[in-house]
């Protein structure tokens, strides 16, 4: 009881009390261990943001392109653009070649390297016209019938049907008939317009058949001069086939051999010719190997007259272009050898 009063006594002090309890305490001092309950200490670290450790100066352009378009504006520029922030610069390095090309096992050069070329050709200026003679020899437009891809195959066969299927078997007929009338009748009047050097007779002004064809070539027709050959026949003596030449003129100052065609569709590139690249690449060879020519030829053209009127597509072919459907038709030669 005592004690319990001193203490009270001690209590209504401040600092006494601590005072008492201090001393004793202090006098000797020994290593103590704190424990604590927070898990805060003993937690697990902090996950990093892999977003904040990105070079944000080198992809700052990347990120304004991105978020200052309201609206999708990417073209195949931009899209180069940011592969090249994205990955860096491409690796310059050719491509592959494609496996399985194939080369001809007969080469034959386009140009004739034994042709002699007299210095002074023939005053006449009347072109060269040979008649066509049958001979075993295939023709170019047979060879090339006989070795269509079967893609190309297909889509003239669904067109045949789709056009029976329109017009019957008849219409079809009468059709096909009136589109041969037609190429005759052309080609029969650009020959009577180089011989007589005239535009065009009254008489195929007047008739409608053929009327929208010699508009349509108005335009190339003046950029042709000096007609060396008029539906020729030529033959190439080495490798035993023949044709039959629309014209072999100079187109722009080019010697060219020339390829008239009629169309009811545009075609604007020279890949909608499908293989009259490959009969114009297989005259000129022939014209370069036949004797009855003395002269070589190494480019041509193919233009594609329309029957509404509508300007010609003239498609000219280099001599770079001329030598690689020139090694195209050696394959369609091959083949159709081996087939016969």
């Amino acid at each position: 009881l005592v004690r319990m009063k001193f203490l009270q006594l001690l209590s209504r002090k401040p600092g006494k009390l601590e005072m008492l309890f201090r001393i004793p305490f202090c006098q000797k001092q020994f290593p103590y261990v704190c424990l604590a309950t927070s898990t805060c200490l003993y937690s697990k670290k902090k996950k990093v943001n892999s977003y904040e450790q990105v070079d944000q100066e080198k992809y700052k352009n990347l990120v304004y392109s991105v978020t200052s378009y309201k609206t999708s504006a990417q073209t195949p520029e931009t899209i180069f653009e940011e592969d090249n922030l994205l990955y860096g610069p491409p690796n310059k390095h050719r491509p592959p070649v494609k496996a399985g090309t194939k080369t001809p096992k007969n080469w034959v050069p386009l140009v004739n390297p034994n042709k002699r070329i007299p210095l002074l050709n023939g005053d006449s200026n009347l072109p060269i016209k040979i008649a066509l003679q049958k001979t075993k020899m295939p023709s170019v437009t047979r060879i090339l019938q006989q070795t269509i891809s079967p893609q190309q195959a297909f889509c003239l066969e669904r067109w045949k049907e789709k056009m029976i299927l329109e017009l019957g078997k008849d219409g079809f007929a009468e059709y096909t008939k009136n589109l041969f009338l037609q190429g005759e009748l052309f080609h029969a009047a650009l020959e009577s317009i180089f011989l007589s050097e005239e535009i065009a007779t009254t008489e195929q002004r007047e008739d409608v058949v053929i009327s929208g064809y010699l508009s349509s070539v108005q335009h190339v027709l003046k950029d042709i001069s000096e007609v060396k050959a008029l539906e020729s026949a030529v033959q190439h003596e080495t490798l035993q086939y023949l044709g039959l030449v629309d014209c072999v003129a100079k187109y722009r100052g080019q010697l060219c051999v020339i390829d008239w065609k009629t169309s009811e569709k545009p075609k604007p590139s020279l890949k909608n010719t499908f293989d009259n690249p490959l009969q114009v690449a297989a005259y000129i060879g022939a014209i370069n190997h036949d004797a009855n020519y003395d002269f070589q030829v190494s480019c041509g053209l193919i233009v594609v007259a329309y029957k509404n009127g509508s300007p010609a597509h003239p498609h000219f072919m280099d001599p770079g272009l001329c030598s690689q459907y020139w090694n195209k038709w050696l394959l369609r030669l091959e083949e159709y050898m081996d087939r016969n």
